[in-house]
Protein backbone atom coordinates (compact mmCIF):
# COMPACT_ATOMS: atom_id res chain seq x y z
CA UNK A 1 0.00 0.00 0.00
CA UNK A 2 2.73 2.03 0.01
CA UNK A 3 2.34 5.36 -2.04
CA UNK A 4 5.45 5.43 -4.90
CA UNK A 5 6.88 8.68 -5.79
CA UNK A 6 9.56 9.77 -8.30
CA UNK A 7 10.84 12.48 -6.62
CA UNK A 8 14.72 12.09 -5.37
CA UNK A 9 15.57 15.46 -5.15
CA UNK A 10 17.61 16.51 -2.05
CA UNK A 11 18.01 20.09 -0.85
CA UNK A 12 21.88 21.54 -0.90
CA UNK A 13 22.66 22.83 2.76
CA UNK A 14 22.53 26.31 1.18
CA UNK A 15 19.04 25.88 -0.24
CA UNK A 16 17.71 24.64 3.19
CA UNK A 17 19.30 27.61 5.03
CA UNK A 18 17.67 29.93 2.12
CA UNK A 19 14.25 28.41 2.69
CA UNK A 20 14.34 28.66 6.30
CA UNK A 21 15.52 32.41 6.38
CA UNK A 22 12.49 33.09 3.95
CA UNK A 23 9.79 31.43 5.74
CA UNK A 24 11.12 32.40 8.90
CA UNK A 25 10.95 35.77 7.98
CA UNK A 26 8.19 38.18 8.86
CA UNK A 27 4.74 37.91 6.86
CA UNK A 28 5.92 34.97 4.84
CA UNK A 29 3.43 32.16 4.83
CA UNK A 30 3.42 28.93 2.66
CA UNK A 31 1.64 30.38 -0.41
CA UNK A 32 3.68 34.34 -0.06
CA UNK A 33 7.29 32.16 0.05
CA UNK A 34 5.67 29.86 -2.92
CA UNK A 35 4.85 33.07 -4.97
CA UNK A 36 7.74 34.47 -4.08
CA UNK A 37 10.38 31.79 -5.02
CA UNK A 38 8.06 30.77 -8.47
CA UNK A 39 8.05 34.29 -9.05
CA UNK A 40 12.24 35.57 -8.16
CA UNK A 41 13.39 31.76 -9.22
CA UNK A 42 14.94 30.85 -5.74
CA UNK A 43 14.45 31.94 -2.02
CA UNK A 44 17.70 34.14 -1.66
CA UNK A 45 16.69 36.01 -4.68
CA UNK A 46 12.94 36.15 -3.03
CA UNK A 47 15.06 37.79 0.13
CA UNK A 48 16.48 40.33 -1.64
CA UNK A 49 13.52 41.65 -2.84
CA UNK A 50 11.48 41.63 0.39
CA UNK A 51 12.08 44.94 1.61
CA UNK A 52 11.20 46.34 -1.65
CA UNK A 53 7.91 45.01 -1.50
CA UNK A 54 6.77 45.78 1.38
CA UNK A 55 7.78 49.09 0.85
CA UNK A 56 5.27 49.13 -2.17
CA UNK A 57 2.51 47.41 -0.26
CA UNK A 58 2.62 50.62 2.40
CA UNK A 59 5.27 49.61 4.80
CA UNK A 60 6.27 52.20 7.31
CA UNK A 61 9.71 50.35 8.11
CA UNK A 62 10.59 46.66 6.71
CA UNK A 63 9.43 43.55 8.69
CA UNK A 64 12.61 41.30 10.34
CA UNK A 65 13.81 39.42 7.48
CA UNK A 66 15.52 36.01 9.23
CA UNK A 67 19.33 36.10 9.25
CA UNK A 68 21.74 33.68 8.42
CA UNK A 69 23.07 33.01 11.77
CA UNK A 70 19.50 32.38 13.45
CA UNK A 71 18.45 29.68 10.28
CA UNK A 72 21.62 27.99 10.76
CA UNK A 73 20.67 27.54 14.29
CA UNK A 74 17.37 26.30 13.95
CA UNK A 75 18.63 23.89 12.05
CA UNK A 76 21.37 22.78 14.34
CA UNK A 77 19.22 22.72 17.51
CA UNK A 78 16.37 20.73 15.26
CA UNK A 79 19.12 18.58 14.07
CA UNK A 80 20.29 17.72 17.63
CA UNK A 81 16.60 16.69 18.39
CA UNK A 82 16.19 14.03 15.59
CA UNK A 83 14.44 16.79 13.58
CA UNK A 84 14.69 17.09 9.51
CA UNK A 85 13.49 19.67 7.88
CA UNK A 86 12.51 18.77 4.47
CA UNK A 87 10.79 20.79 1.55
CA UNK A 88 8.12 19.10 -0.45
CA UNK A 89 9.88 16.96 -2.65
CA UNK A 90 11.68 15.41 -0.51
CA UNK A 91 11.82 11.96 0.90
CA UNK A 92 9.79 12.12 4.03
CA UNK A 93 7.61 14.59 3.37
CA UNK A 94 4.00 13.14 3.36
CA UNK A 95 3.62 13.09 -0.46
CA UNK A 96 -0.28 14.33 -0.17
CA UNK A 97 0.44 17.05 1.68
CA UNK A 98 2.89 18.01 -0.38
CA UNK A 99 0.20 18.94 -2.92
CA UNK A 100 -1.23 21.38 -1.17
CA UNK A 101 -1.67 25.13 -2.11
CA UNK A 102 -0.30 25.91 1.55
CA UNK A 103 2.05 23.53 2.15
CA UNK A 104 4.80 24.37 4.19
CA UNK A 105 7.97 24.62 2.43
CA UNK A 106 10.18 23.28 5.18
CA UNK A 107 8.39 20.62 7.46
CA UNK A 108 10.19 19.18 10.88
CA UNK A 109 9.98 15.64 11.20
CA UNK A 110 11.00 13.34 13.54
CA UNK A 111 10.42 9.33 13.93
CA UNK A 112 9.87 6.57 11.25
CA UNK A 113 9.98 8.78 8.44
CA UNK A 114 9.01 5.76 6.39
CA UNK A 115 5.24 6.21 8.39
CA UNK A 116 4.98 9.32 6.49
CA UNK A 117 5.42 7.91 3.16
CA UNK A 118 2.57 5.35 3.21
CA UNK A 119 -1.30 5.56 2.93
CA UNK A 120 -2.08 7.82 5.78
CA UNK A 121 -6.37 8.53 6.93
CA UNK A 122 -6.87 11.40 9.66
CA UNK A 123 -9.08 10.47 12.41
CA UNK A 124 -10.32 13.60 14.87
CA UNK A 125 -12.97 14.62 17.46
CA UNK A 126 -14.32 15.58 20.60
CA UNK A 127 -11.72 16.91 23.47
CA UNK A 128 -14.62 15.62 25.89
CA UNK A 129 -15.35 12.47 24.50
CA UNK A 130 -17.85 10.08 25.51
CA UNK A 131 -16.83 6.48 26.56
CA UNK A 132 -18.48 5.24 23.73
CA UNK A 133 -16.94 7.57 21.77
CA UNK A 134 -13.32 6.67 22.58
CA UNK A 135 -13.63 3.23 22.49
CA UNK A 136 -15.04 3.72 18.89
CA UNK A 137 -12.25 5.76 17.93
CA UNK A 138 -9.63 3.24 19.34
CA UNK A 139 -11.47 0.10 17.57
CA UNK A 140 -11.65 2.02 14.45
CA UNK A 141 -7.92 3.26 14.22
CA UNK A 142 -7.19 -0.29 15.09
CA UNK A 143 -8.80 -1.85 12.27
CA UNK A 144 -7.89 0.88 9.97
CA UNK A 145 -4.06 0.18 11.07
CA UNK A 146 -4.48 -3.22 11.25
CA UNK A 147 -5.53 -2.51 7.20
CA UNK A 148 -2.19 -1.27 6.65
CA UNK A 149 -2.95 2.49 6.84
CA UNK A 150 -1.60 5.35 9.28
CA UNK A 151 -3.27 6.80 11.24
CA UNK A 152 -3.02 10.85 11.64
CA UNK A 153 -4.49 13.20 14.41
CA UNK A 154 -3.45 16.11 16.38
CA UNK A 155 -2.53 14.50 19.62
CA UNK A 156 -4.53 16.32 21.71
CA UNK A 157 -6.90 14.85 24.54
CA UNK A 158 -10.65 12.35 23.97
CA UNK A 159 -10.43 11.23 20.39
CA UNK A 160 -7.31 11.90 19.13
CA UNK A 161 -5.58 10.34 21.64
CA UNK A 162 -7.90 7.13 21.96
CA UNK A 163 -6.86 7.25 18.05
CA UNK A 164 -2.86 7.78 18.59
CA UNK A 165 -2.60 4.76 21.07
CA UNK A 166 -4.47 1.96 19.54
CA UNK A 167 -2.24 2.20 16.19
CA UNK A 168 1.05 2.49 18.10
CA UNK A 169 2.05 -0.75 16.73
CA UNK A 170 1.18 0.27 12.85
CA UNK A 171 2.02 3.58 13.00
CA UNK A 172 0.63 6.89 13.82
CA UNK A 173 1.49 10.25 12.84
CA UNK A 174 0.92 13.12 15.42
CA UNK A 175 0.63 16.66 13.84
CA UNK A 176 1.55 19.42 16.53
CA UNK A 177 0.17 23.03 16.79
CA UNK A 178 3.90 24.10 18.62
CA UNK A 179 7.51 23.64 18.37
CA UNK A 180 8.86 19.84 18.14
CA UNK A 181 10.35 20.86 22.00
CA UNK A 182 6.39 22.55 22.95
CA UNK A 183 3.92 19.51 23.04
CA UNK A 184 0.55 20.35 23.45
CA UNK A 185 -0.79 18.84 26.13
CA UNK A 186 2.17 18.36 27.86
CA UNK A 187 0.98 15.07 29.56
CA UNK A 188 0.82 13.31 26.22
CA UNK A 189 4.80 13.54 25.85
CA UNK A 190 4.60 10.48 26.72
CA UNK A 191 2.73 9.37 24.48
CA UNK A 192 4.54 11.36 21.87
CA UNK A 193 7.74 9.35 22.76
CA UNK A 194 6.06 5.73 22.37
CA UNK A 195 4.61 7.00 18.94
CA UNK A 196 8.16 7.91 17.24
CA UNK A 197 9.43 3.79 17.38
CA UNK A 198 6.64 3.18 14.44
CA UNK A 199 5.49 6.37 13.56
CA UNK A 200 6.28 10.44 13.39
CA UNK A 201 5.59 13.98 14.42
CA UNK A 202 5.08 16.98 12.21
CA UNK A 203 4.61 20.50 12.41
CA UNK A 204 5.80 23.65 10.74
CA UNK A 205 6.61 26.06 13.97
CA UNK A 206 9.91 26.56 15.11
CA UNK A 207 11.45 25.17 17.75
CA UNK A 208 10.41 26.89 21.04
CA UNK A 209 6.80 28.03 19.39
CA UNK A 210 4.19 27.53 22.00
CA UNK A 211 1.22 27.07 20.38
CA UNK A 212 -1.82 30.02 20.45
CA UNK A 213 -5.07 29.69 19.40
CA UNK A 214 -5.01 30.66 15.98
CA UNK A 215 -2.25 28.04 15.87
CA UNK A 216 -4.75 25.29 15.92
CA UNK A 217 -6.89 25.48 12.66
CA UNK A 218 -3.28 26.03 10.86
CA UNK A 219 -2.50 22.35 12.38
CA UNK A 220 -5.56 20.96 11.13
CA UNK A 221 -4.95 21.93 7.54
CA UNK A 222 -1.88 19.49 7.66
CA UNK A 223 -4.02 16.96 9.49
CA UNK A 224 -5.85 16.32 6.37
CA UNK A 225 -3.77 17.55 3.68
CA UNK A 226 -1.84 14.51 4.64
CA UNK A 227 -4.67 11.89 4.76
CA UNK A 228 -6.95 10.51 1.67
CA UNK A 229 -10.08 11.25 4.18
CA UNK A 230 -11.18 12.75 7.68
CA UNK A 231 -13.00 10.76 9.98
CA UNK A 232 -14.72 12.54 12.91
CA UNK A 233 -15.97 11.07 15.65
CA UNK A 234 -18.29 13.43 18.17
CA UNK A 235 -18.04 17.31 17.59
CA UNK A 236 -20.20 19.86 18.96
CA UNK A 237 -21.58 22.18 16.53
CA UNK A 238 -17.92 25.44 16.30
CA UNK A 239 -15.75 22.43 17.52
CA UNK A 240 -12.35 22.43 15.69
CA UNK A 241 -13.07 19.08 14.77
CA UNK A 242 -15.95 20.86 12.16
CA UNK A 243 -12.96 22.97 11.29
CA UNK A 244 -11.02 20.54 10.15
CA UNK A 245 -13.57 18.57 8.40
CA UNK A 246 -14.18 21.60 6.47
CA UNK A 247 -10.66 22.27 5.06
CA UNK A 248 -10.72 18.38 4.18
CA UNK A 249 -13.77 18.98 1.76
CA UNK A 250 -12.13 22.24 0.33
CA UNK A 251 -8.60 19.99 0.04
CA UNK A 252 -10.95 17.51 -1.82
CA UNK A 253 -10.32 15.28 0.47
CA UNK A 254 -13.07 12.53 1.71
CA UNK A 255 -15.27 13.44 4.59
CA UNK A 256 -16.26 10.75 6.93
CA UNK A 257 -18.65 11.16 9.99
CA UNK A 258 -19.71 8.57 12.95
CA UNK A 259 -23.85 9.03 13.96
CA UNK A 260 -24.58 9.45 17.34
CA UNK A 261 -27.64 10.04 19.69
CA UNK A 262 -29.65 13.41 18.27
CA UNK A 263 -29.82 13.94 22.19
CA UNK A 264 -25.79 14.17 22.56
CA UNK A 265 -24.09 17.67 22.04
CA UNK A 266 -21.02 15.70 21.21
CA UNK A 267 -22.74 14.21 18.03
CA UNK A 268 -24.55 17.58 16.82
CA UNK A 269 -21.57 18.32 14.32
CA UNK A 270 -21.09 14.64 13.43
CA UNK A 271 -24.95 14.30 12.51
CA UNK A 272 -24.72 17.58 10.80
CA UNK A 273 -21.57 16.25 8.27
CA UNK A 274 -24.07 13.60 7.22
CA UNK A 275 -26.73 15.71 6.14
CA UNK A 276 -24.60 17.57 4.10
CA UNK A 277 -22.93 14.72 2.33
CA UNK A 278 -19.94 13.14 4.20
CA UNK A 279 -20.16 9.71 4.26
CA UNK A 280 -21.83 8.00 7.47
CA UNK A 281 -19.51 5.96 9.09
CA UNK A 282 -20.08 2.70 11.18
CA UNK A 283 -16.98 0.36 10.47
CA UNK A 284 -13.55 0.40 8.81
CA UNK A 285 -15.21 -0.75 5.83
CA UNK A 286 -16.93 2.22 5.24
CA UNK A 287 -13.78 4.15 4.82
CA UNK A 288 -11.61 1.91 2.95
CA UNK A 289 -13.89 1.15 0.35
CA UNK A 290 -14.24 5.21 -0.02
CA UNK A 291 -10.28 5.45 -0.50
CA UNK A 292 -8.96 2.45 -2.46
CA UNK A 293 -10.48 3.95 -5.84
CA UNK A 294 -8.25 6.86 -4.73
CA UNK A 295 -5.25 5.21 -3.98
CA UNK A 296 -5.19 3.79 -7.29
CA UNK A 297 -4.85 7.09 -8.86
CA UNK A 298 -0.85 8.76 -9.47
CA UNK A 299 -0.16 11.06 -7.40
CA UNK A 300 2.12 13.81 -8.61
CA UNK A 301 2.96 17.49 -7.44
CA UNK A 302 0.46 19.90 -8.14
CA UNK A 303 1.66 22.97 -10.37
CA UNK A 304 1.37 26.30 -9.05
CA UNK A 305 -1.88 28.06 -10.01
CA UNK A 306 0.17 31.01 -9.69
CA UNK A 307 1.78 32.55 -12.62
CA UNK A 308 4.62 34.50 -12.45
CA UNK A 309 4.07 38.38 -12.10
CA UNK A 310 6.13 39.56 -14.86
CA UNK A 311 4.76 42.94 -15.38
CA UNK A 312 4.94 45.08 -12.34
CA UNK A 313 1.95 46.46 -11.02
CA UNK A 314 2.12 50.60 -11.45
CA UNK A 315 0.83 52.80 -9.08
CA UNK A 316 -2.54 53.16 -10.12
CA UNK A 317 -3.28 49.53 -10.15
CA UNK A 318 -2.42 49.53 -6.54
CA UNK A 319 -4.54 52.30 -6.02
CA UNK A 320 -7.58 50.36 -7.78
CA UNK A 321 -6.90 46.80 -6.04
CA UNK A 322 -6.10 48.22 -2.73
CA UNK A 323 -9.36 50.81 -2.85
CA UNK A 324 -11.83 47.46 -3.29
CA UNK A 325 -10.59 45.44 -0.43
CA UNK A 326 -11.71 46.06 3.08
CA UNK A 327 -11.99 44.22 6.67
CA UNK A 328 -15.07 42.27 5.01
CA UNK A 329 -13.33 39.27 3.22
CA UNK A 330 -14.14 39.14 -0.43
CA UNK A 331 -13.41 35.87 -2.92
CA UNK A 332 -9.52 36.47 -5.47
CA UNK A 333 -10.96 35.89 -8.37
CA UNK A 334 -14.28 38.35 -7.81
CA UNK A 335 -11.45 40.85 -6.90
CA UNK A 336 -9.87 40.24 -10.10
CA UNK A 337 -12.92 40.50 -11.83
CA UNK A 338 -13.72 43.94 -10.32
CA UNK A 339 -10.49 45.42 -11.06
CA UNK A 340 -10.20 44.71 -14.89
CA UNK A 341 -6.42 43.64 -14.26
CA UNK A 342 -4.82 40.48 -14.76
CA UNK A 343 -4.34 37.84 -12.47
CA UNK A 344 -0.75 37.83 -11.96
CA UNK A 345 -1.00 41.78 -11.64
CA UNK A 346 -3.53 41.10 -8.86
CA UNK A 347 -1.54 38.65 -6.87
CA UNK A 348 1.57 40.72 -7.34
CA UNK A 349 -0.30 43.92 -5.30
CA UNK A 350 -2.26 41.43 -3.15
CA UNK A 351 1.87 40.04 -2.23
CA UNK A 352 2.86 43.25 -1.86
CA UNK A 353 0.42 43.83 0.82
CA UNK A 354 0.83 40.69 2.61
CA UNK A 355 4.40 41.61 2.83
CA UNK A 356 3.65 44.96 4.19
CA UNK A 357 1.55 43.04 7.00
CA UNK A 358 -1.74 44.71 5.54
CA UNK A 359 -3.52 41.20 4.02
CA UNK A 360 -5.24 38.91 5.26
CA UNK A 361 -6.04 35.26 4.21
CA UNK A 362 -9.06 33.82 5.91
CA UNK A 363 -8.68 30.71 3.87
CA UNK A 364 -11.32 29.55 1.01
CA UNK A 365 -9.84 31.52 -1.40
CA UNK A 366 -10.65 34.98 0.28
CA UNK A 367 -8.41 38.08 1.03
CA UNK A 368 -8.54 41.11 3.11
CA UNK A 369 -7.43 44.14 4.82
CA UNK A 370 -6.15 43.79 8.23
Amino acid sequence: MDIKTSSTTRLTDAERIDRLRLIRSDNVGPRTFRSLVLHFGSARAALARLPDLARRGGADRPGRICGEEDARAELAASTKLGISLLAPQEAGYPPRLATLDDAPPLLGVRGALDALMRPMLAIVGSRNASGAGLKFAGSLARDLSDAGFVIVSGLARGIDQAAHRASLKGGTVAVLAGGHDRIYPPEHEDLLASMLEAGAAISEMPLGHVPRARDFPRRNRLISGAALGVVVIEAAHRSGSLITARIAAEQGREVFAVPGSPLDPRAAGTNDLIKQGATLTTEASDVISAVEPIMERPLALREPDDEPFDVEPDSGDRARITALLGPTPVLLDDLIRMAGASPAVVRAVLLELELAGRLERPGGGLVSLS
